[in-house]
């Protein structure tokens, strides 16, 4: 017997998991990546939180999918900033549930406890997840973590689950959790309490100035995560590197919309472009990515986009270029 678990490599989803290799069952742990769920490259941690809990580990990266469907016409609305969380859910049940067959896997299982967070995991939002993720009758979705206080699914019917092994969590405690991982000894684990970049502020921000300006698509969804963003007066969205891990970042983009830009004869941040910018933006953009260098007010310098080069001098102080900032 084998489920599919969806798994973020936080602590529910790892005790979840672990409840269902104690009793013997095959679980392969799947990372639905939307894109949104970190910064940085996550996998190899993903990977061995996995296999603390005896399970396999898989990516599925369904990014194109929810940009396309899901981020920006909910049918449950967002959260707080712009996070669709119900429908997002839904939508990773409905992945994890056509991939049953490939995995040769019976049912799928979820960290989710009742009433933990306000927006997906209400009684009634779970049920709207469930209905939406299309299992409503099949009642091939199981959370052990909350299991006791709904009703049963087929695998505890069946009997592929001791339902009696399973919890009756509830409410935003975590107090039986973290008893649980010194129990099972967890080496590490999530920090409780993380979550969904779209559940911040500044993320939210970002993709609302963005949609303003210009079409969004999928490789706009890492170019958000890094940089300093920064919207020109005649459109022009520049994003200047922060420090050596954007630089590595931004040096790999491969984005139809934009173009390199940096400073010549000059250490400074490597940054992005739209390639349709405006002479007026590029003069602009050099001065500013120039103020990130060591060059100063008085004397010109050279910036290089694409294969047009711009003499500019820098801001007299940085605090000048904040105006132009999409988050400060």
């Amino acid at each position: 017997m084998r489920a599919l678990a969806l798994f973020s490599g936080g602590l529910d989803s790892m005790i979840s998991v672990k409840l269902l290799t104690d009793q013997g069952i095959d679980v392969t742990a799947i990372y639905i990546d939307v894109g949104f769920g970190s910064s940085k490259d996550n996998s190899e941690i993903l990977k061995s939180r996995a296999e603390m809990v005896g399970a396999d580990f898989e990516i599925v990266d369904a990014k194109d999918n929810f940009v396309k469907d899901i981020l920006f016409n909910p049918k449950y609305g967002y959260g707080k900033n712009f996070n669709p969380c119900i429908d997002c859910h839904a939508n990773m049940f409905r992945i994890a549930l056509g991939l049953l067959e490939k995995y040769d896997a019976s049912f799928v299982i979820t960290g989710e406890v009742i009433g933990q967070r306000p927006m997906s995991q209400r009684t009634d939002a779970i049920k709207n997840v469930t209905k939406l993720a299309g299992d409503e009758e099949g009642g091939l979705i199981l959370r052990p973590m909350s299991a006791k206080l709904m009703k049963p699914t087929k695998p505890e019917v069946e009997g592929w689950v001791d339902r009696e092994e399973l919890l009756d969590i509830s409410g935003r405690s975590r107090d039986v959790q973290l008893n649980l991982a010194k129990e099972y000894g967890f080496s590490e684990f999530e920090s409780p309490g993380g979550g969904c970049l779209l559940t911040q502020e500044a993320m939210a921000t970002k993709i609302k100035e963005h949609i303003k300006h210009e079409e969004f698509i999928v490789e706009d969804v890492e170019l958000l995560k890094h940089g300093r963003h920064l919207r020109l007066p005649n459109g022009a969205k520049l994003v200047v590197g922060r420090n050596k891990e954007d630089n590595e970042y931004i040096s790999k983009v491969d984005n139809p919309k934009y173009i390199f830009a940096r400073a010549l004869d000059i250490s400074g941040p490597l940054s992005l472009i739209n390639k349709d910018a405006s002479d007026g933006d590029k003069l602009l953009a050099s001065k500013i990515i120039l103020t990130y260098t060591k060059s100063k007010s008085d004397e010109v310098g050279k910036v290089k986009f694409g294969e047009e080069v711009f003499e500019a001098s820098a801001f007299e102080s940085k605090s000048e270029v904040r105006e132009f900032f999409v988050v400060n």
